[in-house]
């Protein structure tokens, strides 16, 4: 694996496959070519190794295991309350047609013995998130491996989010935004999940 490294007031390293990098290099230039561009013009000549970087960042999901990261935080806790993280940012790509989308997840349970860290839950969704994706899967993901991995109560997700594929085209809806959601154990009653809508709905004062 490279590991290439940029400065700008901090430090990002980014870890890149380099047999796989040079054959989207590779792909890439030939696209610019099909599209009617000169990939050797100046503004373009480095355009395929960036798309390569950038399309390997942005599925980089496929080489995390969410439910080893829920794991890798696992403690025992006699809490048996609601958990919430909510407002997580989700950028993902559409696999119909590679176009992002983006909004917010909103992800509780109840715990059954065990916690994880916070920042595992937001991890996990990332993990899902940053693969070709389809918003409906995306949810059930992200509450099946919270449900198998720490055995919860209950699990709520809930994602609101913009599909660019809609705004940019075919039905050019710039103001759509598309809502999913998925509920397991203590959820389904109708009180609990009243309430954790309720509390993903409020503004902290």
């Amino acid at each position: 694996m490279e590991k290439t490294k940029e400065m700008i007031g901090y430090e990002r390293i980014e870890t890149y496959e380099p047999e796989k990098l040079k054959k989207l290099e590779y792909h890439y230039k030939e696209i610019l070519k099909l599209i009617g561009e000169d990939p050797e013009r100046e503004g373009l000549v480095k355009t395929p190794l960036r798309v390569a970087k950038s399309i390997q960042f942005l599925t980089q999901g496929y080489d995390h295991d969410p439910k080893e990261i829920l794991l890798s935080a696992r403690f025992k806790e006699d809490y048996k309350e609601m958990v919430i993280v909510k407002d997580i940012e989700i950028f993902s790509l559409c696999e119909h047609h590679m176009i992002p989308f983006i909004g917010k997840a909103h992800v509780a349970y109840i715990p059954n013995g065990y916690i994880t860290g916070l920042s595992k839950i937001a991890r996990v969704v990332e993990a899902y998130a940053r693969r070709l994706q389809v918003q409906e899967r995306l949810t059930s993901q992200i509450k099946e491996a919270i449900q198998s991995t720490l055995n919860p109560l209950g699990v709520a997700v809930v994602i609101e989010a913009k599909h660019l594929c809609m705004a940019m085209r075919g039905v050019q809806k710039q103001s759509s935004v598309t809502t999913t959601s998925d509920f397991t154990g203590a959820f389904k009653r109708i009180e609990t999940r009243n309430e954790f809508i309720n509390l993903i709905s409020a503004k902290l004062s």
